[in-house]
């Protein structure tokens, strides 16, 4: 009678101790297996077997890249205080998961400690300026050193960016006068150069203008003078004399001043004899 009870237990304990054993473990991702307190095996991705209550599943690790910002604050050569954002990517070595697990308690204090320390070696060799040009020189620094000391963790560093440089509030601010007054000053020079242009532009036009009209006055006189040759002819060719001819177009132009002036009604002209 008391088997019949028995049985089912027993048969209900061995399930539950069966499938205790069974484990997944999923994609990108790594188990540590230990038995008995001691490191047995590393699984990776699938369906896998444990020996329940001897072996022991002591921890998981993600095999994906991972990122980590750390923001650091520090000083420049020329005393401003400045702070920059480093972003670390990294990866787990797939073949020295081992190391990555049992050396390292927090892979991410241990990375901010280096960027830490390469950061504020760095950049106080710069003044400021030098912080944003030479950033890529930052980033490949604290890469360098990273690599060198994360590698021996079973870490992998994938990349390393200076993401962003943050001066102190006052120091902007200056930075923003600096830049508007600079602004201002080319938009000056360019208001310079268009008004020299306009202005020599208008002087050439004045001279050309000019040059024109006393063109056009020469061209005039020539004609009037070649008139005057013509009328002198014309009284010589009927017996009168140079001077006599010379005489009467002084007499003629004369009279036929007074008669444009007389047709100019608001003409205020007074001449006398």
């Amino acid at each position: 009678m008391l088997s019949y009870v028995f049985i089912p237990i027993i048969i209900v304990l061995f399930l539950v101790i069966l499938f205790s054993g069974i484990f997944t473990v999923r994609q990108q991702k790594a188990v540590i297996l230990e038995r008995f307190g001691k490191f047995k095996s590393i699984k990776n991705s699938g369906l896998h077997l444990k020996i329940p209550v001897i072996d022991q599943i002591a921890g998981r690790i993600n095999l994906k890249v991972q990122q980590l910002d750390v923001l650091v604050e520090t000083k420049t050569k020329d005393n401003v205080f400045v702070k920059l954002k480093i972003s670390v990517q990294f990866q787990v070595i797939r073949t020295n998961i081992y190391d990555a697990f049992y050396k390292l308690e927090s892979p991410s204090d241990q990375i901010t400690s280096y960027v830490f320390d390469v950061v504020r070696a760095e950049v106080p060799k710069m003044i400021l300026d030098d912080v944003f040009e030479r950033k890529d020189d930052i980033a490949i620094a604290v890469n360098r050193e990273l690599n060198q000391s994360m590698q021996d963790y079973g870490y992998d560093i994938i990349k390393t960016l200076v993401t962003d440089i943050d001066p102190d509030e006052q120091v902007k601010h200056a930075m923003n006068r600096i830049n508007s007054a600079e602004r201002e000053k080319v938009a000056a020079e360019y208001e310079g150069e268009a008004e020299r242009i306009r202005i020599v532009a208008k002087a050439r036009a004045e001279a050309e203008s000019k040059r024109l009209q006393g063109q056009g006055i020469a061209d005039q006189r020539r004609e009037i003078a070649r008139g005057l040759e013509e009328s002198v002819d014309v009284l010589n060719n009927v017996g009168i004399n140079s001077q006599e001819a010379s005489a009467l177009i002084v007499v003629t132009q004369h009279y036929d001043t007074l008669q444009a002036i007389g047709e100019e009604t608001n003409s205020n002209l007074i001449l006398l004899p």
